[in-house]
C-alpha cells in the first residue's frame, strides 16, 4: 500500500508537468481572444489539433496496461513515463510566439482559479485511489491532462463576476482621470491594417510641439486603453493617442465613450472574408460617428474605396488625405523611391507645399505620414516642422526596413508577416527600385481563408516586378508556382528553395552587383 501511494504521488508530480505547459497555452489563447468565451470557443473549434495533440493518444497506455496486467506498479510506471514524455514533447514543440502571454493581474487570477480546479482534481484522484481504484484515479488525471483548454474556459466563467466588478472600477478610475484633465486632446485611431503605424507617426509628428502619450502595442482594447490611462497619464500630457481595435460591432463605440476623443483617424478598411466587409465598415466608422459634432474632426483616407463607400451620419468636419485623388485636403505627389528611402511632395488644399524625405519605404507609409500631417496641421504645426520630424523617423523593424548586406546588395526586410494588401504594397516598392530586383518569400501566411487563390493571384501580380524569384518551401509555395507559371514567368528566373538557409545561400551565389532583395513575409522552415 505504501509503495502504491508513493508511486501515485510521483504520478501526480509527473502529471502536473504537461498540464502546466498546456495550461499556459490555453490561457495565452484566451488572452489573445480578449478573455471572451465565445471567441475562445470559436478559436478552439478551428484549431482542434492544438487543443487535442496527436501524441496525447499515449495517455490511454497506462489505462490499457492496467486492464491487461492488473498491475498497479506497471500502470503507474507507464503513467509517469507518458506524462514526462508529453511534457518534454510539449516543451520542445512550443510554437514561436510573436505576442507572448502577458502576466497581467487578470491572468494571475485566472491561473489561480485554474490551479484550484487542478488541486481539487488531484484531491479527488487521491481519494479515489485510496478508497476505490487506481484505474479510476488515473482516468481522472488523464481527462484533466487532455482538457486544459476547457478547464481554463471553466475558470474564466467562474471568475466572470469578479472580473466584472474589477473592470467597472478600473473603467471608472480611467474616466475620473480623463475628467481631471480638461486640457487633454484625445486622438482616436483605428483601421484594419495601418492603425499601429499611424499611431507612431502621429506621436512622432506631434511630439515636436506637445507632450504626447500613446497606447502601447497590446493595449488597444477598452481595458487596455483604460490601463494606459490609469498607469501612465500625467497632468503634463497635452495629447493622448488611443489606437482602437475591435472584433465586433459596438466595441469601438465603447472605447470612444470612455476616452471622449476630439479627433478620429480612420486609416483603412479591409476584410479578408468578403461577407464581413459591411459589418467591418460599420464597426470602424464608429470612431467617426462618436465624434463631437461641432468641435470634432475625422481624418479619412480618400483613396480607400471602402472608407469612401460608407456614408457617415455624423455632420462633424471631414478632412481627407490621399495620393490618387486631386480633391484631397492633403495630397502626396512626385513620389520617388531609392536605396535610401523615398521622397514626396505634400500639398495642402490652399496650395502650400513641402518636400518630405524619409528612410521608410512603401506607398502605405506615405498614407501613414499624410494622416499624421493632417492631424499636425489641425494642431497648429507647419508642413516644414513636420517634414523635419518625418526625416528623423526610424524605420519600423522588419516592415519594409532597408538594410545593407555584403557587397552591393540592398535588403528590404518585410519579414514580419503581412496580409494580401501589405504584400502587394511591398512588391510595388520592389517594382519601383532601380537595380536587379529579387524576391524571397514563402507566400502570404495569414490570408484569412482561400489561401491558394490569394497566393496564386499575388504571384501573378509580382511576376512583372521581379527579375528573379526565390520561393521558400516546395509544398508551401505550390500556389505561387502555379501563379507564376500562369503569368508566363521564366523557369530560369525561378528557384524553389528547401528552406530559408538554402534560399539565402542561393541568393548570394546568383545576385549581381546593385541587387535589391525583398524578404517578404515570415520564412518558416517548410518542406
Amino acid at each position: 500500500m505504501i509503495v502504491t501511494m508513493v508511486l501515485f504521488i510521483f504520478t501526480l508530480i509527473a502529471w502536473i508537468l504537461p498540464v502546466t505547459i498546456k495550461t499556459k497555452g490555453s490561457v495565452h489563447m484566451l488572452q489573445v481572444n480578449s478573455y471572451r468565451n465565445e471567441r475562445y470557443i470559436k478559436w478552439m473549434g478551428s484549431h482542434r489539433t492544438k487543443v487535442f495533440l496527436r501524441l496525447e493518444v499515449l495517455y490511454a497506455l497506462p489505462l490499457v496496461l492496467h486492464v491487461i496486467t492488473d498491475s498497479v506498479t506497471v500502470s503507474l510506471g507507464a503513467a509517469i513515463a507518458v506524462f514526462v514524455l508529453l511534457f518534454f514533447n510539449n516543451l520542445s514543440n512550443k510554437p514561436e510566439e510573436k505576442k507572448s502571454l502577458v502576466y497581467t493581474p487578470r491572468v494571475q487570477r485566472l491561473l489561480g482559479a485554474t490551479y484550484i480546479i487542478y488541486g481539487l482534481t488531484a484531491s479527488v484522484s487521491i481519494s479515489v485511489a485510496g478508497f476505490f481504484s487506481i484505474f479510476a484515479a488515473l482516468f481522472i488525471l488523464v481527462l484533466a491532462a487532455v482538457f486544459p483548454y476547457y478547464i481554463v474556459l471553466l475558470a474564466n466563467t467562474i471568475n466572470r463576476p469578479i472580473e466584472a466588478r474589477i473592470s467597472r472600477r478600473f473603467i471608472n478610475d480611467a474616466k475620473r482621470l480623463l475628467k481631471a484633465s480638461p486640457g487633454l486632446t484625445v486622438i482616436g485611431i483605428t483601421g484594419t491594417v495601418a492603425g499601429a503605424n499611424v499611431k507612431h507617426f502621429v506621436q512622432t509628428v506631434l511630439s515636436s510641439k506637445y507632450n504626447v502619450l500613446m497606447t502601447p502595442e497590446n493595449h488597444t482594447s477598452k481595458f487596455g486603453i483604460a490601463r494606459t490611462i490609469n498607469e501612465q497619464l500625467k497632468s503634463y500630457h497635452d495629447i493622448f493617442i488611443a489606437e482602437m481595435s475591435a472584433e465586433q460591432e459596438g466595441e469601438i463605440r465603447e472605447i470612444c465613450d470612455l476616452v471622449t476623443h476630439k479627433y478620429g483617424i480612420l486609416t483603412d478598411i479591409y476584410a479578408q472574408i468578403p461577407d464581413t466587409l459591411e459589418n467591418m465598415k460599420k464597426t470602424k466608422y464608429e470612431i467617426v460617428e462618436t465624434l463631437p459634432e461641432q468641435e470634432g474632426a475625422a481624418f479619412l483616407n480618400i483613396d480607400d474605396e471602402n472608407i469612401m463607400s460608407w456614408e457617415p451620419q455624423n455632420p462633424c468636419r471631414k478632412i481627407y488625405y490621399g495620393i490618387d485623388r486631386e480633391d484631397a485636403d492633403l495630397r502626396a505627389s512626385n513620389i520617388k523611391f531609392s536605396g535610401k528611402g523615398m521622397s514626396f511632395t505634400v500639398t495642402t488644399a490652399d496650395g502650400k507645399k513641402e518636400t518630405f524625405i524619409t528612410k521608410l519605404l512603401g506607398r502605405h507609409h506615405i498614407y501613414n505620414i499624410l494622416a499624421a500631417a493632417a492631424v499636425g496641421l489641425e494642431m497648429g504645426l507647419s508642413l516644414k516642422q513636420m517634414a523635419g520630424a518625418v526625416k528623423k523617423m526610424a524605420a519600423v523593424p522588419h516592415n519594409l526596413e532597408l538594410k545593407r548586406s555584403s557587397g552591393n546588395i540592398t535588403m528590404i526586410d518585410d519579414s514580419y508577416n503581412s496580409n494580401p494588401v501589405g504584400s502587394k504594397a511591398a512588391i510595388d516598392v520592389l517594382g519601383h527600385m532601380a537595380g536587379y530586383r529579387i524576391l524571397i518569400t514563402p507566400g502570404i501566411i495569414e490570408t484569412g481563408g482561400n489561401a491558394y487563390e490569394i497566393n496564386k493571384e499575388w504571384a501573378g501580380y509580382s511576376a512583372d516586378k521581379c527579375d528573379y524569384i526565390i520561393l521558400v518551401g516546395k509544398k508551401q509555395t505550390e500556389p505561387l508556382q502555379d501563379g507564376l507559371k500562369e503569368a508566363g514567368y521564366p523557369d530560369q528566373k525561378l528557384y524553389v528553395a528547401e528552406n530559408l538557409q538554402d534560399a539565402m545561400q542561393h541568393m548570394y551565389k546568383m545576385a549581381p552587383a546593385d541587387s535589391i532583395v525583398l524578404l517578404e513575409n515570415d520564412h518558416p522552415e517548410t518542406d
